[in-house]
This record gives C-alpha cells, structure tokens and sequence, in this order.
C-alpha cells in the first residue's frame, strides 16, 4: 500500500497566510501614507523650520516607527528651537559637570547620541502625562523652587512641562519597543537636558523616579541588557557632584541579589555584581578578615545556585570571577588580595573538591567538566608546578567526556590535550 507524502502546511494554514487584494490595498495605503509623513518631515528638515508643526509630525512618525534615528535627531533640534528656553553661557541652575553644555552630545552605553546641537522641540499635547512611578509625574506635583529672577523661573517650569511630557512620550514607546537603542538614548538626552536646565532638587528628583521605570522594565523582562545598561547609567549620574549625589552601591549590591533570586540565570544582574564588589569593599574600609568572610560567602552563595541550576552559564561565569580573584591577583583589584599562597591553594582544591561531588549527581553536564579542566590548571598556575600523574589522568578522562558531550568543539579539546602533554596519555588509555 502506497504512502503519500503528508504537506508540510495544511491547506488552512496556507491560505491564513496568503493576502487579500483587500489586505494588500490597506498594506499600501499605509506604506503611502508613511512615505507621505516621512516626505514633509524632510522638507520641513530642508527649510530648516524646526516648528512645533514638525515636532508634531515627527511625534506621527516615531509612534509608527521608534527605530528610525534621524527623526530623534530632527524632534531635539526641533525641542531646542521651540519650546525648550533659550540658554545663555553658564545659566544652568544645577551643578552640571563640565561637560555637560546644551550642545554637548551625550555619551551612552546604547548607541552614539544624536548631534545635540540638534534643537530640541515642545512637546505636543499628545505627549502623555503619567505618574510618578512611571518616572513622568504630573508637573504640579514639582513646583520650582523660590527665585528671585521671574523671568528664570518662568523658563524653568516652561522647561520641567516640556522635558516632563517628553518623558511621557517615549514610555508607550518603550513598552512596545523595549530593547531600542533610541527611545532609550532619547530619554538620556531629555534627562541630561534636566540636570543642565533646573534646579538641581528638581532634576534631582526626575533622576530618581528613572529608578522606578528600570524596575518596571526589568520585572517585566529581568534579562534586558538596555535596561540594565541604563539602570548604571542613571546611578552614575545619581551618584555624580552635578545632582549632589552619594554612593549608592550598597542598594545597588542588594538589588542584584534581589534579580539573582528571583531569576537565576541573569547573566546582567551577575556581572552588575562582579563589578560592584571591589568598590563596595573599598567603602565598607574591609579589612583582611572581613574581606576573606566576604569572599567565603560569596562562594557558599554561588555554590547553592550551581547545585540547583548547573547548566547555567550565567552561574558558572560568575563562579569563575571568584576562583579568578585566587588565581589572579596582582596588579589589579580582588576580593582577598592578601590570602596566603596556602590559603589560596586551600580554596581552589576546596572548589574542586565539590564541583566534583556535583560531578556525581550530574554526569552528563559539559560545563562541570569544562571548570574542572580549568581549576585543576589553574591549582597547577597557583603552586608553580605542572600537574601530577593523578591529576593528568583526570584531565584525560574530563578530555574524553567532553568529546562526547560537545563534539561540534572536538578540535579545540584535542588542542588542550596538546597543550598539556595529554596526548600520549590519551592514546595510551584507549
């Protein structure tokens, strides 16, 4: 009895799939209309008529499309020439830090900011207003501080409803778009705007409600890279002389153990960490022993994520960032820079020892052989010394697994085995 061969699409899923003349008609009056948008936008850019007009239409065409960068460049050039003050040389109420100018471009870890001597623009009505916890208050709620100059205190509130709707703007934005590179960027350009056009209580406090937004974005995807990226970049700016700030890397030590635990694999909330840790013992003035007690628990932490999940990449990087700051210590900064050489040879066979006895309960997982290779190395490093006959024939065995649990990498395992002198070994063994 003759098969035949079953399609790989159902006629029904075909057909959902293929368009209507009448949703082809809709698509290309869609793409018509864009276009059309796109067009005035560049003709206003070409008359150089950065108008509220344009602002308007450049609000059109980002809710459309928020990946196109040059219409962020054309909405600051138009906020700068419309409805942000005009500034004057060293008229900025807060402390902003030497760099920081009207036409300085900012510098963030997403992308190369737009030209800021692009001109910034009013926001338009349609510029949403919500609450604080969405990091774009209510204007009301942040009245500027007394001055004696009217007319600057004018300009400031002018500036706080401006820079306050823009904020709002960009927050459907990010919610639709949350790994784009340029509604972040802009957000940074609308906040750096703050700290050089109000009082610094009042960009102060704007900075402080970006805190409530990262968290938003990172409870609703804990692994967002932007948003960790941005969440450095608001604290450094929190922490910086322009916005009075102080240290805030305690809080911030205690937020990633808060990430960890709540998701195991967050890669960004261990490296956040790895980074922390030299400043945060610094300010805390660690002396030896605690440094050591510290770097003992840090270890016990590690090591019950790892008997949890040990598959995880993001735990065994962030247990290789310890067992590093053992192997590695001089000329840069570790966790125990005074550990003894038997102190140091103590915790690496400490380290071994159990990532052995994991070995028993999970044979089959290549990254357990994979840091038993390079602690056992790295033991070898510490004392000065090549590895031993028993540890030679361990390497060859975790060699062997490793080939048969990731054998698209076989040539790289065959190129250790040479560079230990595990070859002939090898050979031997089979």
């Amino acid at each position: 009895m003759s098969h035949s061969k079953a399609p790989l699409v159902s006629p029904e899923s075909r057909t959902s799939r293929e368009r209507t003349a009448e949703q082809k008609a809709v698509e290309a009056e869609k793409i018509s209309k864009y276009r059309e948008l796109e067009g005035e936008v560049r003709a206003a850019v070409a008359r150089k008529e950065y108008s509220p007009e344009l602002f308007q239409l450049t609000s059109k065409l980002l809710r459309t499309n928020p990946e196109y960068y040059t219409i962020w460049n054309v909405r600051r050039r138009s906020l700068i020439s419309g409805l942000l003050s005009k500034r004057s040389a060293g008229s900025s109420p807060s402390k902003a830090s030497p760099s920081s100018s009207p036409t300085a471009t900012t510098t963030t870890p997403f992308a190369a900011s737009s030209s800021s001597s692009s001109t910034a623009t009013p926001p338009g009505p349609e510029s949403a207003k919500i609450g604080r916890s969405s990091s774009t208050a209510d204007v009301s709620d942040d009245p500027i501080p007394a001055n004696p100059d009217a007319q600057t205190a004018a300009a400031e509130q002018k500036d706080l409803e401006v820079l306050r709707s823009e904020l709002g703007f960009t927050i459907p934005l990010l919610m639709k778009s949350p790994k784009c590179y340029w509604i972040w960027n802009h957000r940074l350009w609308i906040l750096q705007q703050a700290i050089e056009r109000l009082q610094v209580v009042v960009s102060r406090r704007i900075w402080e409600e970006e805190l409530g937004l990262v968290e938003k974005m990172l409870n609703k995807d804990k692994r967002n890279f932007h948003a960790w990226g941005y969440r450095r970049h608001v604290v450094s700016q929190l922490e910086s002389p322009s916005l009075d700030g102080k240290s805030m890397v305690e809080a911030e030590f205690e937020y990633t153990t808060k990430m960890i635990r709540q998701d195991l694999s967050n890669f960004s909330a261990w490296h956040r960490r790895s980074k922390l840790i030299p400043r945060l013992l610094d300010e805390r003035h660690a002396d030896d022993m605690l440094r050591k007690d510290f770097l003992d628990r840090e270890l016990n932490f590690i090591k019950e994520k790892l008997n949890v999940g040990p598959e995880d990449y993001s735990l065994w990087y962030y247990h290789q960032f310890l067992v590093l700051n053992l192997v590695s210590y001089v000329g840069h900064p570790t966790i125990a820079p005074r550990l003894t050489l038997e102190e140091r040879t103590i915790y690496i066979t400490r380290e071994i020892d159990d990532i052995k006895d994991l070995l028993e309960d999970y044979p089959d997982y290549k990254l357990i052989y994979e840091a038993l290779l390079d602690y056992t190395l790295s033991l070898c490093q510490v004392e000065g010394r090549q590895p031993d006959s028993v540890e030679k024939e361990q390497l060859v065995e975790w060699l062997e697994q490793l080939k048969r649990l990731d054998p698209m990498r076989d040539g790289r395992w065959t190129d250790l085995e040479k560079d230990c002198g595990l070859i002939e070994l090898s050979f031997g063994k089979n």
